[in-house]
């Protein structure tokens, strides 16, 4: 039956083109302008009058418009939907003759007068103008389904049985969801209708066609008739499996033609709705999910039957579902459009149960059958992922800033004996591969140095060397230092860190003082170590990362394995390839080298000129023991240049040479430990029981703090014992 439109609703139709929120060009097949809206005359510096009648290439820069025409007539030759986003570098030229970037949607419209393509261009330098063109689209989508009266819309599972009820549904055929879901659609049919078998009929069709059209007298819940014009659609999955048939029913007693007029107006719409780049949502008062679109369903790895009807904190991550629907709550009380780029930290969850980050934009809408909230997504897994590299970039500028700035930055490893050279022997084995590399050696040997040498002759030292101090770092925040956390893991996580695992991504991990290590965060590292993935704390996004893993420790660590202070299975898979770093004892004959380069290199930075050392210094510097190794004897000689007034290094003797009492004949079973621990009474008495600060016991022995406690504990050494 041939209908036309009645001029209300054409007029209706013509504001609804003329005031989209984008562009839109009506070209025919010969590439002529037939149509265009205000936003193009707004956009292009073009009247209607001077476009209407012009090829489509007046909209195109210069360089572009003498191959266009070839690549319409391809077009042409096989016109498919072809939607935004598809990464085409498209560019409009305006009346003035400048250019700007834009996305384009085009669609084949058949029409009785022939063959157009419609034509939707969009500014992507302003995509806020975009998004509230969108929202706005979908208010008036929803406004016009739901607030008209005379029409229904609703769903029916694959045998025909309802399985979505709309408020339009309910107020056209008298039921209510509670009575007809799950009844068969037959129940709206004449029994003529019926029995002439035309329910099945329909759906068949519908399924075999993809969809039906058709008009008869259906029957209201008070048996009252009505013409009906109906559209009934098969819906299916991506894998062609019939999931059930959306049903839209005109009431066309007396309306028939205005009707008509909507479903095209709605089908116009549904196409600009469905081609948003970002994700739709429609949620009714009660959270639950009333609309959405096809990119909502790619985003989120939905179907639409899958959604429809399920509340919304179905896409949002289970730790935060207990908290949303206060939330939803409160926004409706305050309802009021929350657009995109307030700051907040929003992720969203698949199907599949991964999480991504997002961007929202919130609007109220009022409808004729209550208030509903229009939810726009955007995904930002690759924003987030470029500031996280950005991220990752500072923070490791910052870190080689700080390395850059250590005191103990040194040039060279000085030393000529076989013990050290022995060692240097082994870093340059070793530093070719990725092989796991433990240091060992007492406080103050130089293990960090050692370290920075296997960093940078490796192939990794264009990338960071990044350090961490088992020992220097509290037991409760060595675990997220380590590993990093996401906002919100623990109270106080205001914002997401980077741990120093993953900033070692393509480079080098330095854990000093790996025995130090809590037992509870051993099998985390052990399983970073051996999978090269982690979790940080809070998150659930597995981390791959490429780091080499250099460690160093002054404890003995089979000693703390057997006693169950330190994991086998770590141990084993740290103790690929030791080195063993000589006490400065061990290595007398470099003590005059270093304690040259020492005094040159304080008296640097002192501004002061020591030409010599005299040689009972140097012999009494070589004979002393240096419980502290090498930092000891530089914290000594960096004393010795303060004290210094002339050209020959004055040094404080008295402090290397033990009192009678402390220093009886060795006998046999006299051992290193014993006059260690004495060595450090001697020092604690001197300090009058201080620890830390610049005349502390720590600095006299050149240990850090930390390291000084650990071996009062280690020797059993107990404040009563030198206070």
């Amino acid at each position: 039956m041939e209908t036309t439109r009645p001029v209300g609703v054409e007029s209706l139709f013509e504001k609804l083109f003329e005031f989209s929120p984008d562009s839109i060009v009506v070209t025919d097949e010969a590439g002529r302008i037939r149509e265009v809206n205000s936003q193009v005359e707004r956009l292009l510096g073009y009247t209607r009058a001077e476009l209407l009648g012009q090829p489509v290439e007046t909209l195109l820069p210069e360089r572009f418009r003498e191959s266009h025409p070839g690549h319409r007539t391809r077009y042409s030759s096989q016109p498919t939907v072809r939607p935004m986003g598809s990464g085409l570098p498209l560019h409009a030229r305006r009346k003035d003759g400048t250019e700007f970037p834009v996305d384009i949607m085009l669609s084949p419209v058949e029409t009785p007068a022939g063959r157009f393509v419609l034509s939707v261009l969009r500014d992507i330098t302003e995509r806020k103008k975009a998004e509230e063109a969108l929202r706005v689209s979908e208010q008036r989508f929803r406004t016009l389904v739901e607030g008209v009266r005379d029409y229904a819309i609703f769903m029916l599972d694959p045998q025909g049985r309802v399985s979505f009820w709309t408020a339009s549904a309910e107020r056209m055929k008298g039921y209510q969801a509670e009575e007809i879901l799950g009844r068969h659609f037959s129940e709206f049919y004449t029994q003529e209708d019926v029995e002439s078998g035309k329910p099945s009929a329909h759906l068949e069709q519908a399924a075999s066609h993809g969809r039906v059209e058709y008009e008869g007298w259906r029957l209201r819940k008070d048996g009252s008739r009505f013409w009906a014009s109906v559209v009934l659609t098969a819906i299916r999955s991506p894998q062609n499996e019939l999931l059930g048939f959306s049903k839209i029913t005109r009431d066309f007693t007396d309306r028939r033609k205005v009707e008509e007029a909507l479903r095209a107006s709605e089908a116009r719409f549904r196409s600009l709705f469905e081609f948003s780049p970002d994700a739709i949502l429609a949620t009714d008062a009660e959270g639950k999910i009333a609309e959405v679109n096809g990119q909502g369903e790619r985003f989120f790895g939905y179907s639409r039957d899958e959604l429809l009807g399920r509340p919304i904190e179905l896409l949002i991550p289970e730790r935060f579902r207990p908290a949303h629907p206060g939330h939803r709550i409160e926004y409706s009380a305050h309802a009021k459009t929350r657009p995109m780029g307030v700051g907040l930290e929003l992720y969203a969850r698949r199907k599949d149960g991964t999480e991504f980050p997002v961007d929202i934009m919130l609007s109220p809408i009022e409808t004729g059958t209550g208030k509903i909230v229009l939810s726009v997504v955007r995904d930002l897994s690759e924003k987030k992922r470029a500031e996280e590299a950005l991220e990752r970039k500072e923070l490791e500028k910052q870190y080689l800033e700080e390395e850059l700035g250590l005191e103990h930055n040194f040039e060279e490893i000085i030393g000529e004996t076989p013990g050290l050279k022995r060692v240097l022997k082994q870093v340059e084995t070793v530093a070719a591969t990725d092989v796991t590399v433990l240091i060992l050696g007492e406080t103050g040997t130089g293990k960090d140095l050692i370290a920075r040498a296997i960093h940078h002759l490796s192939s990794r030292r264009a990338q960071t060397l990044v350090k961490l101090n088992c020992a220097a770092i509290p037991t409760g925040l060595l675990e997220s230092e380590l590993f990093g956390y996401e906002k919100g893991a623990f109270t106080g996580a205001i914002s997401q860190k980077i741990g120093r695992l993953e900033r070692a991504h393509q480079g080098t991990l330095f854990l000093d003082e790996i025995g130090d290590l809590p037992l509870e965060v051993q099998p985390k590292l052990l399983r970073a170590l051996q999978e090269k993935e982690f979790e940080r704390l809070g998150g659930t996004r597995t981390i791959p990362v490429n780091m080499r893993l250099v460690a160093a420790t002054n404890r003995d660590l089979e000693k703390l394995v057997a006693s169950r202070e330190f994991r086998s299975d770590l141990y084993y898979r740290l103790r690929v390839f030791p080195i063993t770093v000589p006490a400065l004892r061990e290595r007398r004959a470099d003590i005059p080298l270093l304690a040259r380069y020492f005094v040159d290199m304080h008296a640097r930075r002192m501004g002061k000129q020591i030409e010599s050392i005299p040689p009972d210094v140097v012999r009494a510097l070589t004979k002393w023991d240096w419980p502290g190794n090498i930092r000891e004897l530089e914290n000594f000689i960096e004393r010795a240049v303060l004290l210094t007034k002339g050209p020959t290094l004055r040094v404080p003797l008295a402090e290397l040479q033990a009192p009678a009492a402390a220093e009886p004949p060795l006998k046999d079973d006299v051992t290193l430990e014993t006059k260690e621990r004495e060595h450090i009474l001697r020092v604690l008495h001197e300090t009058k029981g201080m620890i830390g600060g610049a005349k502390g016991a720590a600095a006299r022995l050149g240990l850090k703090r930390t390291t000084l406690n650990s071996k009062l504990k280690k020797l059993g050494i107990e404040r009563e014992d030198y206070i």
